[in-house]
């Protein structure tokens, strides 16, 4: 029990006393590391996090690069296939989506070029 409240009557005056649980020697003690706990997937986030990698599912927004056919955007993939959103003016309200598949540079209706580069899965 964190806390323990207890109520006092004085006269018709009601007031709460608080004891707190670091009065009886429990400010010491820590929560246990969240990494000896996690299992699965969440397991691998924490260790690709500890070793540095901050986007270990490669969900982060890449910026665009020039964009142009000889030169797109790419964007790695550990499949033939992947789905990208473009948001084709600075300031668009909308998300244009299209499929890239390796090795189909694909052209985004305001003109931008992506190309789908492998990745390595972990």
């Amino acid at each position: 029990m964190a806390s323990l409240c207890r109520q006092i009557v004085r006269g018709n005056a009601l007031r709460s006393v608080l004891f707190s649980s670091a009065r009886r020697g429990y400010a010491d003690k820590m929560l246990p590391d969240p990494l000896e706990h996690a299992t699965g997937m969440e397991r691998k986030e924490l260790m690709a996090l500890q070793a540095g990698n901050d986007d270990p599912f490669n969900m982060k927004v890449l910026k665009k690069a020039a964009g142009t056919r000889d030169n797109p955007t790419l964007v790695p993939s550990c499949f033939d296939a992947r789905i990208v959103g473009c948001i084709c003016e600075e300031h668009s309200t909308t998300v244009t989506w299209l499929w890239v598949h390796k090795g189909h540079p694909r052209r985004c209706d305001c003109g931008h070029w992506y190309k789908l580069i492998e990745k390595s899965p972990v």
